[in-house]
């Protein structure tokens, strides 16, 4: 997945008029029928505004509302704008009407690496320089590159102006306050995995034990008020070994530790999975994991991987983690996010390069 293929990366504004589109209190007409909205460069990001108003990011790093009905169906109504990187910014809005947008890796001097907060009232302004953080709270249980290395991919707001950011590189969930002060939550321990079939003569022997990082590039607060973050799985990318891990919301410095999964403040909620890059909560507890590709991020670097290689998922976890549903099973490529309105719609953006759709698939 291009720079998504590092085991340390992600291995893992405004014109207030077009504002009154975001902000209007009533939802698009049509919006029962639809099944999909095409026309998107790359689109990541996606959650629901107000009136059930879709919230959408595209390559070029542009953020908007985008219509779900009617003869303007599809049309792209621009709310701001942050600089171009690798993959469309991480948004997520809060009850207060304040959008978080998240530009992801790159240099915080050209407005990378940066949580922005945008408003009816205000605009697009910077909160916090991530990537400064990250250089005075190095992972202590890096394994790769630098232990100060920074890439923020994922983003929740919460309801009193703080949000939390998700750094796929430093493997830890941060909570940045409105006045842009900073303080790790929660870290994640890498995990012993086995090499996967496959991977090359390069490659450590299929079933050598080694270690992986987590790569955490998601968040979600979930309907019981907690934390919930998403694994990708560093190299080598083994299907089935990135797990959702369920932070305590007053947790400060938790250690989130595969040896020790149901102890401390941070405890695997669900495992299982391949590739996390995006998560969303629903009512009665459900929770909806959106998966890269169902053969890891790692099958997709190859140049000469099959189609197959490509179709991700979005997964709805019960209230019984062991109760799942791969929605649209076999049909979602490349997801890049995952968003529930109130009502229980389910939208998800695909593929996340290239042209792309949100779809409805719930």
């Amino acid at each position: 997945m291009r720079q998504v293929g590092k085991s340390r990366r992600t291995a893992a504004a405004v014109a207030v008029a077009v504002a009154a589109v975001l902000i209007g209190s009533a939802p698009a007409p049509g919006v029962a029928q639809e099944q999909s909205i095409s026309g998107l460069k790359g689109p990541r990001g996606l959650d629901f505004g107000p009136g059930g108003r879709l919230i959408v990011s595209q390559a070029n790093g542009a953020y908007g509302s985008v219509e779900r009905g009617g003869e303007g169906r599809g049309t792209f109504h621009r709310l701001g704008k942050v600089p171009k990187s690798f993959v469309a910014p991480a948004l997520d809005m809060n009850r207060r009407r304040e959008l978080f947008v998240l530009a992801p890796a790159g240099p915080a001097k050209q407005g990378l690496s940066t949580l922005y907060r945008w408003t009816r009232a205000d605009g697009q302004e910077k909160v916090a320089n991530i990537v400064r953080y990250q250089r005075t709270d190095p992972d202590p249980f890096n394994l790769a590159q630098s232990p100060s290395e920074s890439n923020p991919y994922g983003v929740a707001a919460l309801d009193d102006g703080s949000a939390l950011v998700a750094d796929a590189a430093n493997n830890d969930l941060l909570r940045v306050r409105p006045n842009g002060k900073i303080y790790t939550v929660a870290r994640v321990r890498p995990r012993t995995v086995e090499v996967p079939d496959g991977l090359g003569d390069n490659a450590p022997p299929a079933g050598t034990r080694m270690r992986a990082e987590a790569v955490i590039t998601s968040v979600t607060v979930g309907s019981d008020g907690y934390y919930y973050i998403g694994e990708l799985r560093g190299f080598p990318a083994t299907p089935g070994t990135s797990a959702v891990w369920r932070v305590a919301p007053n947790a400060h410095g938790a250690v989130c530790n595969p040896k020790r999964p149901d102890k401390g403040a941070c405890r695997m909620y669900a495992d299982g999975f391949t590739s996390i890059v995006g998560l969303a909560a629903g009512r009665g507890r459900a929770l909806y994991v959106a998966e890269l590709s169902k053969k890891s991020w790692l099958a997709i670097e190859d140049p000469n991987a099959p189609r197959s290689a490509f179709v991700g998922s979005v997964i709805r976890v019960g209230r019984d983690t062991d109760k799942r549903r791969d929605l649209k099973s076999g049909k979602i490529r490349l997801p890049g996010d995952v968003a529930v309105s109130r009502r229980g719609a389910v939208m998800v953006t695909t593929p996340i390069f290239g042209d792309g759709v949100i779809r409805r698939v719930r």
